[in-house]
């Protein structure tokens, strides 16, 4: 009689769905493995804009980008292990039926207002984050945790998935995401890690990082992904990428699986990463242009707003965020904020430090509100033996400590590093009464911000995304989810680590400024290495008011086109 334990089984359902991958990707025609044509390479380079354009005229059909797509997606998959599932056979018979209709029009004389009702994503190769919901018959749904997914297909499609396929996009893969989701870096049991694809000893990010390497690779136009505390703005950052995170309501949410549903009091949001910015804000405006609001009960009904922030020679107010109190910006990350502001400035825009109300005490107040079960959703949804990536790990070993014990701790660390001793001391499960005076001190907290915003009439505030490049794989314990203070209370990649211009100061970690620092600021210090890192993208964030997508994307338009006149241009490495 044989006996599995219920450690074995997880690894057996891992081995399952791996080898399930492996077999679809093996049995693809040989025609996916030959390398791009000349013509193949320019579909490749076409914008949305242009790519919509070619297949409604029918000069272009959508089974011929497809087919670049996906050859340009499994080069990345076996560079960066981003592909969770391909679906290339279920997008081929989308786009065949595409096919049909742009042959039907090119013998047809098309007026304006018929082109105007055509399918506005026609042709566009999408890939989806593995934890949305989809069709039954097209994805399989998992937040790589084999309990909750292995085996069980989605019974319904989400809002999004809906709008996408009835807009003509071409959802052509899945990509991968880190176990339970709350991750600097994308690694599982289920699919095991994914890695930068500027670097494959580096991350890519979390929880968007399959995505992101996919995209930065050139194997999807755009990734829908999600964000709670920058797990699309990270990767971003990581890879090279324009993303943007969109207020609670404005793009369909309804639908997708989360790893802590029921949590209202930090909503998850459906959030786009692109290759370029124009391609991101020509994405956006068509989603919202489809009425997302029927398709999920939860979007508000807000048409697309044209913005003009320049007119008159109007010029912006922006304050910049420096420092978040608790990791102070490595060298390579605070030289893209500074060439920013160096590029506005000469613009004629105005420009001034903005102090806001202190970061580390929304950091305190949000990470309550986020381990307010004290965890219990990702832990008991975990197979014996699963593993979380290192920074998920140490979160969720410091709120099963007895309260006891974290009281000693926090005493004991105090005098050194208040800021990581009062975490201690509050990351515990909160009773529902307590849940609620947090939500309370969230409310004043968001007011407060408010309150300085409108007084000083500003149009965004700049700052990082997160303190340092693309760390190494693993070295997330160090770096701590402490690090997403920048993203956590809030979208531009511009600039590469330079090793001549980016190191830091000599015997820096024998002065008194590393000694000043958290051990959250430490720790990420530590990882941090110009000659290592050099080449690596990083961005900038900009920010801004609730529902104003359209003016954040046009903010970033004035942005890289300021720094493009001081000769600045950022293009995203294709890798592949």
């Amino acid at each position: 009689m044989w006996f599995f334990t219920r450690e074995s089984l997880h690894h057996q359902a891992c081995a399952r769905k791996q080898a399930e991958r492996r077999r679809k990707i093996e049995s693809l025609s040989s025609d996916y493995s030959c390398s791009p044509s000349v013509l193949e390479a320019k579909i490749h380079s076409l914008s949305i804009s242009d790519l919509v354009t070619e297949c409604h005229s029918g000069s272009l059909q959508p089974t011929s980008v497809l087919k670049v797509y996906a050859k340009k997606a499994l080069q990345c998959h076996k560079a960066t292990n981003c592909i969770a599932d391909v679906m290339f056979e279920e997008a081929s018979a989308v786009a065949s039926n595409w096919d049909a209709n742009s042959c039907t029009r090119q013998q047809e004389d098309i007026d304006r207002d018929t082109m105007q009702r055509a399918p506005s994503l026609m042709g566009v190769p999408i890939s989806i984050k593995g934890k949305n919901l989809s069709n039954v018959h097209i994805l399989w749904t998992f937040l790589a945790m084999t309990l909750l997914n292995v085996g069980l297909p989605a019974r319904t499609s989400s809002a999004m998935v809906r709008l996408l396929q009835d807009t003509g996009a071409l959802l052509h893969v899945k990509t991968t995401v880190p176990t339970g989701l709350l991750s600097l870096e994308t690694m599982s049991d289920l699919f095991g890690r994914t890695t930068n694809p500027y670097d494959n000893g580096r991350t890519a990010g979390a929880s968007t990082g399959g995505g992101a390497a996919l995209v930065a690779g050139g194997g999807s136009k755009i990734e829908i992904g999600t964000d709670i505390a920058g797990s699309v703005r990270i990767p971003a950052h990581f890879c090279g990428l324009w993303s943007l995170k969109s207020s609670s309501g404005r793009f369909p949410a309804w639908g997708n699986r989360t790893s802590m549903p029921g949590l209202d009091s930090i909503p998850l949001v459906v959030s786009p990463l692109a290759g370029s910015l124009c391609d991101l804000r020509e994405f956006c405006e068509r989603v919202i242009q489809a009425n997302p609001w029927r398709y999920d009960h939860t979007c508000v009904p807000l048409p697309w707003r044209t913005v003009n922030l320049q007119e008159n020679g109007r010029k912006l107010k922006v304050g910049v965020i420096w420092d978040d109190g608790v990791i102070p910006p490595t060298p390579a990350c605070k030289r893209a904020l500074l060439m920013a502001v160096a590029a506005l400035e000469k613009q004629g825009h105005e420009i001034f430090d903005f102090s806001p109300p202190k970061i580390h005490e929304g950091l305190q107040i949000g990470y309550q509100l986020l381990f307010s079960d004290g965890g219990l959703q990702i832990t008991t949804a975990l197979q014996q033996g699963e593993a979380v990536s290192p920074a998920t790990k140490a979160i969720l070993d410091l709120m099963s400590l007895p309260r006891p014990i974290k009281k000693i701790l926090s005493c004991f660390i105090h005098s050194n590093d208040p800021l990581s001793s009062q975490l201690y001391d509050t990351l515990h499960a909160k009773t529902a009464l307590q849940d609620r005076e947090n939500v309370v001190a969230r409310d004043l907290y968001r007011a407060e911000w408010h309150r300085r915003w409108t007084e000083l009439g500003l149009d965004f505030i700049l700052t990082v995304p997160i303190a340092f490049p693309a760390p190494a794989n693993n070295e997330s314990v160090k770096t701590t989810l402490m690090s997403a203070g920048y993203t956590f209370l809030f979208n531009l990649a511009m600039t590469h680590v330079d090793r001549s211009q980016d190191q830091l100061p000599e015997n820096f970690f024998v002065t008194e400024q590393y000694k000043r620092l958290s051990l959250a600021g430490k720790g990420a210090y530590s990882v941090y290495d110009a000659n290592k890192m050099h080449g690596l993208p990083v961005g900038i964030q900009v920010v801004g008011k609730k529902l104003e997508e359209e003016k954040v994307l046009e903010g970033m338009r004035i942005i890289e086109n300021a720094l493009r006149d001081i000769g600045t241009v950022f293009v995203n490495k294709t890798v592949y």
